[in-house]
């Protein structure tokens, strides 16, 4: 099951072109990825208090097609794969249906002086709800 997050093209989110800043997917995709954990209860307040972060230590984006002013667009956050210290994501950005942008992602988990720890086996357990069929068989 893909978690959904909702968001809306805003004017100075804009390039030259009329187009959606390639800088911004990212930040969506951020977004989303932020969203999945509050709903499940792991924002970001809550990892920082029991000691915990998950960082972005690769990044992979293919931009398939442009957004413009004023889109409604959908992200799709999946858990490809949760391992002792680390997660793989992976998202899709769509408009209509259509997919705009993909992102896949390795996050570590740190503790508060970014050491790599054991990823919280709470947080794996709901997550689990969105490893795709591939991550949940491993």
């Amino acid at each position: 099951m893909a978690h959904r997050t909702q968001l809306r093209v805003r004017f100075y989110e804009l390039d030259p072109y009329n187009h959606l800043n390639h800088s911004v997917y990212i930040q969506y995709f951020e977004v989303a990825r932020i969203e999945l954990l509050e709903s499940i209860g792991f924002g970001m307040v809550r990892l920082e208090g029991e000691g915990y972060r998950i960082v972005v230590t690769d990044l992979a984006i293919r931009y398939q097609a442009s957004a413009g002013p004023g889109d409604e667009l959908v992200v799709e956050t999946e858990i490809a794969d949760i391992r002792r210290a680390s997660s793989t994501w992976r998202q899709r950005l769509l408009r209509n249906g259509v997919v705009l942008a993909t992102q896949e992602i390795t996050a570590a988990s740190v503790d508060t002086v970014g050491r790599p720890v054991r990823f919280p086996a709470a947080l794996g357990d709901a997550l689990a709800a969105y490893l795709t069929p591939a991550g949940a068989a491993r």
